[in-house]
This record gives C-alpha cells, sequence and structure tokens, in this order.
C-alpha cells in the first residue's frame, strides 16, 4: 500500500513538473513573440519619424517659396521690383545710402540717437536717403523677423514716405526693438502692435491687411537681394554711403553719435 502511494506520489510530482515547464515554455514564447512585435513597431515607428523628418526637411519654406512669387512693389518707390527708395526733396542735391537690418541692434542704437537728426536733414534738404533694407541676421540664425518687418514697411511706404520713416523709428525704439537673439518681428501681431503707434498707421485696415497676407514678402527679398549684390562694399549696418564712399566714425567701428555724424555728412556733403 505505501508502495502503491509512493508510486504514484513520484508519478504526480514527474507530472507537475512537466506541466510546469510546458506552461514556462510557453510564457517564454509569449514573451519572445511580445518583445519581436515591440521591436517591429519601434522600427517601423522610428522609420517613420525619419521619413516624416527627411520629408519636412526637403519641404521648401515659406519664404524660400516666396522667391518664386511676383513683386508687389510698394508706392513710393522706382527702379527694378521697386527697391529704390528715395525720400527727400528734390532740391537736395547729394543722397545718403542708408544700409539697415530691421533686427540689428546697432542699427536701434543708431535710430534711438541720430535718428532724429536724420529726419531733420531730409526736411530741410540737406540731402534725400536712399533706403536698402537687409535681412542677414535672418540668414545667420534662421529667422523670420528681418524679412516679415522689412515686408511690413514696404506697407507702411505704400501708404506714405512719412509713415515709413515714422514706423521705421518706431520698431527700432528701446520701447519696441528686440534683443537680437529674440526673433519678434516674425510675428504679425507684433509688428501691427508697434505699426499703432503711428498716426498714419494706427488701425490702418490697408497696411494691416498687407501685413497678414504677405502683400509685399517678395518686394523684401528682392531688397534684401539688392543689400546681398551692393557695390559699395557694405557687408554690415549700419552703413551709411555717400559719393561712392562709406562714411565711417571716428575712431572706426565705434556707434554713431550725432557729432561724428554730423562731422561725416558734412565732409562728404562738401567732397
Amino acid at each position: 500500500m505505501s508502495k502503491r502511494n509512493s508510486a504514484a506520489a513520484k508519478t504526480a510530482a514527474r507530472e507537475r513538473l512537466r506541466a510546469e515547464r510546458e506552461r514556462q515554455a510557453k510564457r517564454a514564447k509569449v514573451k519572445r513573440q511580445i518583445i519581436v512585435a515591440c521591436s517591429v513597431v519601434g522600427v517601423l515607428a522610428i522609420a517613420g519619424g525619419i521619413g516624416y523628418a527627411v520629408v519636412q526637411n526637403n519641404k521648401p519654406g515659406y519664404w524660400e517659396a516666396v522667391k518664386d512669387d511676383k513683386v508687389v512693389a510698394p508706392a513710393n518707390t522706382t527702379g527694378k521690383n521697386g527697391t529704390t527708395v528715395v525720400i527727400g526733396t528734390s532740391t537736395a542735391k547729394k543722397t545718403l545710402k542708408e544700409y539697415e537690418d530691421p533686427r540689428c541692434p546697432i542699427c536701434a542704437a543708431f535710430e534711438q540717437t541720430v535718428g532724429s537728426t536724420v529726419k531733420k536733414d531730409i526736411d530741410d534738404g540737406k540731402y534725400k536717403i536712399q533706403y536698402i533694407g537687409a535681412t542677414f541676421i535672418d540668414t545667420k540664425d534662421n529667422g523670420e523677423g528681418s524679412k516679415n518687418a522689412l515686408s511690413a514697411l514696404g506697407a507702411a511706404l505704400n501708404v506714405s514716405d512719412q509713415a515709413f520713416l515714422d514706423y521705421k523709428s518706431a520698431l527700432y525704439s528701446t520701447k519696441y526693438h528686440p534683443d537680437e537673439t529674440t526673433d519678434k518681428f516674425k510675428d504679425d501681431s507684433y509688428l501691427i502692435k508697434v505699426a499703432n503707434t503711428v498716426p498714419a498707421l494706427k488701425n490702418n485696415t490697408k497696411f494691416q491687411t498687407a501685413v497678414k497676407k504677405g502683400t509685399y514678402d517678395a518686394w523684401a527679398l528682392a531688397m534684401s537681394k539688392t543689400f546681398d549684390n551692393n557695390k559699395d562694399g557694405v557687408t554690415g549696418t549700419p552703413g551709411f554711403v555717400m559719393n561712392g564712399k562709406q562714411l565711417e566714425t571716428t575712431p572706426a567701428n565705434q556707434e554713431w553719435t550725432v557729432a561724428q555724424f554730423n562731422t561725416a555728412v558734412d565732409a562728404a556733403l562738401k567732397a
């Protein structure tokens, strides 16, 4: 009796061991299948993500596409694509070329210090100014603000010369000009906010529509190309040229003061 019981116990133990091994083998198989399935999904997801990224990177950006658009030139411009912007009285004998990038902090410093002097000189007929807009800061940091602000300046110029000058001054003001590393000018709403401080542009529906629709975006790129291809040897901003020669501070590479600017301009006017 005890033998039968002993034999039966051994048989039962072997059966339990076999069953447990089968369960473990089954669990291991299922686990392997799950791991393989997850790996496949992961690979597909990564491949899909890479594919999406490649598509996005190869997709032309907005401003890249604008290069092929027809240029709409603002009023108060002349020359090819309306990129010649000359402001001043017809009696002024000489023209001061003014090269500026809307995001340029040194341009902002110049406007804040010397801008009112330039406006007075223009009003007095001392000289005309020819504005040449640049966007090289956008190129440097893959930004959009210089181009967008230049387009908005085109919309202001379409209103009037004075609106253009006042808006340019507002964009460069201590209150509204952003740090070079902050690309605020890429936002239309911010450009319109600044424009609302200019009497001729405040709540000006035509101006605001042009900014929002990007009416002068292609013009901004054409103007920027004028800077890129300039024959005056100007490579940075602000840059000033009269009689084919660049005006420089004394000592060179300093920020302009009113006195330095007047001395340089008066010498160029006499040349």
